[in-house]
């Protein structure tokens, strides 16, 4: 194998093989080096170089919304020719870790997260003043399915079946120790060889205390998924489609987890209708690669399940203007 092609096979399993089921142990790029076949160099020397290519944003935890601190979906009806004005305003805030355009009279789209639901609101309430427009407010609900780890060979297949999270489940209260390492996962692991230890340096504790933090809250579902996180964008999923559907309350669970099982679906979860501006109380993501192949399996998904009878729009993306890690702390 050449050296172009071994590096290619390389980049390619950090991307696909690690996205979850990272290891949490002391020296964790070893033990990616040993299931890889590769030199530790080159496994931590390959994750810089795909991090500088934006192909992914760091290497650590995904934390589960608002399991700790608070975070909502916000948009806003901006002036088309006022929108790229309005999208910076907004992306001044550091609470903001998603905004995109979306094809829909609510053009501008976003993610607002703190480390409280008092900070979340104020901040809130500064982003509407300073957009001078207002802001839609859509907390989430009730979570189907909420992952964005994407199957770059084609083999995703049927996912497992999903446990729908509570309605509600309290904050996870965090300890001062437990803050800094919040904040310390926020930017990523460091890529060094025993990253866990520079995290304990930073956080001002041992090492084996940081690991089994890390690991009790995996197993809390405090996060969602630790390893490899990628930029979908960087590697070629830019049809991306926010499918919307007004279900009756009473279905909307149903309809809900059917819609989590299905491979093609990267997020699924409730939020609240604000009518009359928005009727609309169950969202779905459909990442692709072009945008008539989301369209036709975004159609074959509402005949299939049997939600053609359902009210729905479909919100394609338009343009990135921030995608960043939530910052909690």
């Amino acid at each position: 194998m050449s050296e172009n092609a071994s590096e290619h096979a390389l980049d390619f399993r950090l991307l696909n093989d690690f996205q979850r089921n990272f290891p949490l142990c002391t020296a964790p790029f070893a033990e990616l080096a040993v299931k890889l076949g590769v030199a530790e160099g080159a496994v931590l020397r390959m994750l810089e170089q795909l991090r500088r290519e934006g192909k992914i944003s760091r290497v650590g935890a995904v934390f589960a919304p608002k399991r700790i601190g608070a975070s909502t979906l916000a948009a806003i009806a901006a002036p088309p020719e006022k929108l790229a004005a309005v999208a910076e305003v907004v992306n001044r805030f550091p609470e903001v870790n998603h905004n995109y355009e979306r094809e829909h009279r609510y053009n501008l789209w976003f993610v607002v997260t703190a480390g409280s639901e008092g900070r979340l609101q104020a901040a809130l309430g500064a982003i509407e003043q300073a957009a001078a427009y207002p802001v839609l407010k859509l907390p989430l609900l009730q979570e189907y399915h909420i992952d964005l780890g994407f199957a770059l060979d084609g083999k995703g297949g049927k996912k497992p079946p999903c446990r729908p999270a509570p309605t509600f489940v309290p904050p996870t209260a965090l300890g001062e120790l437990e803050r800094r390492l919040v904040m310390a996962l926020q930017e990523g692991l460091p890529l060094f060889i025993r990253p866990f230890s520079v995290l304990a340096s930073r956080v001002g504790c041992d090492e084996s205390e940081v690991l089994e933090r890390i690991r009790r809250w995996c197993e809390e579902g405090v996060i969602k998924r630790f390893g490899v996180v990628v930029r979908h964008h960087e590697l070629g999923y830019t049809a991306n489609a926010m499918l919307v559907q007004d279900v009756p309350d009473e279905a909307v669970g149903r309809v809900g987890e059917m819609l989590a099982g299905e491979p093609a679906v990267t997020l699924c979860y409730r939020r609240p209708r604000v009518r009359p501006d928005w009727p609309y109380n169950l969202f779905c993501m459909i990442h692709g690669q072009e945008r008539q192949d989301v369209e036709a399996k975004i159609a074959e998904l509402r005949e299939r399940l049997g939600l053609a009878h359902y009210a729905h729009d479909t919100l394609f993306s338009l343009t990135r203007f921030k995608q960043r890690g939530a910052r909690y702390a």
